[in-house]
């Protein structure tokens, strides 16, 4: 794990905070003297992720509140409520994510990998854009850090069937939820440097990560991955690492715009970089969720 600083009670949210990755950031975060929003569609599991951390740390601040970012009223919601709370927001960890499920549509009609993994995500940060921006001053940048993943390498985006209509694929529709996230990340932070605004954007890989998201493989799959866990995939605590050091790290203060895999800037597809993609992507997505473009 990284040497980091304290965050003198910045406020994070992070999506998906109640397990696997979602909870290790978390409850690091909260370590690190973060004030953590831990945002999620199970309460059960949100309210008792937040009672072992309350108990572990025996500090801090970390509470729960309900988001499913399978349903953009859900999305809408969950701003309105957060923005009530009259909080500012230094930190916002977009962690949660299905992968490899089989055909099903979010209640918007989206193919769920694009509309939970993406979409969700896309209108989150967009509507947090106002609070991010007055959050941060020069010199302590707001920071959003986005879950991409090694998949995305093997992804291609079809801006005419993006949700999977032609020929749906579990692994092809995940791999191009992930350069979705990589292609927003790089236009949006080009956006925000373009406006002079006080927010970084950076997209983390964070490896092979032995949770839950693997329950979508087959039995068989399943049988033939447990002998190798060990060996192959990272600790959920492993897999976090990389995601909390873009979050807090000094030496990334005011840097953006990275794709950053064992804490290292490494470079993403050819195709992630693509502007005409990036911007197409972006118009798309704020005619999809209802945004006027920015």
């Amino acid at each position: 794990m990284f040497n980091l600083p304290k965050q003198n009670g910045k406020v994070a949210i992070v999506t998906g905070g109640a397990r696997g990755m979602g909870y290790e950031i978390s409850r690091h975060l909260v370590s690190l003297d973060m004030h953590v929003v831990i945002a999620g569609n199970e309460e059960q599991k949100g309210l008792a992720a937040v009672k072992k951390i309350r108990e572990e740390l025996n500090q801090g601040k970390v509470e729960f509140m309900y988001l499913d970012l399978a349903s953009l009223t859900s999305v809408r919601q969950f701003v309105q409520r957060y923005k009530a709370k009259g909080l500012p927001l230094h930190v916002l960890v977009n962690n949660a994510g299905v992968m490899l499920v089989p055909e099903r549509r979010t209640e918007n009609g989206f193919e769920l990998h694009f509309g939970l993994n993406y979409l969700g995500h896309f209108l989150l940060t967009i509507l947090f854009l106002d609070v991010l921006k007055k959050s941060g001053k020069p010199g302590k940048f707001s920071r959003i850090v986005i879950m991409s993943s090694a998949t995305h390498y093997g992804g291609r985006l079809t801006l005419d069937d993006l949700q999977g209509r032609m020929c749906y694929s579990a692994h092809g529709a995940y791999a191009q939820s992930k350069l979705a996230l990589l292609l927003f990340s790089y236009h949006l932070q080009n956006l925000l440097w373009v406006r002079g605004d006080p927010v970084t954007v950076n997209a983390v890989d964070p490896g092979m990560v032995d949770t839950a998201l693997y329950g979508n493989l087959s039995s068989l799959a399943q049988l033939a991955k447990k002998p190798f866990a060990k060996l192959l995939f990272r600790t959920p605590a492993e897999g976090a690492s990389t995601a909390i050091y873009a979050a807090a790290a000094s030496e990334l203060e005011g840097i953006g715009g990275l794709y950053l895999y064992n804490g290292c800037k490494t470079e993403s597809s050819a195709l992630s970089y693509d502007e005409r993609l990036q911007n197409k992507l972006w118009k798309e997505s704020c005619a999809l969720v209802g945004l006027q473009q920015t």
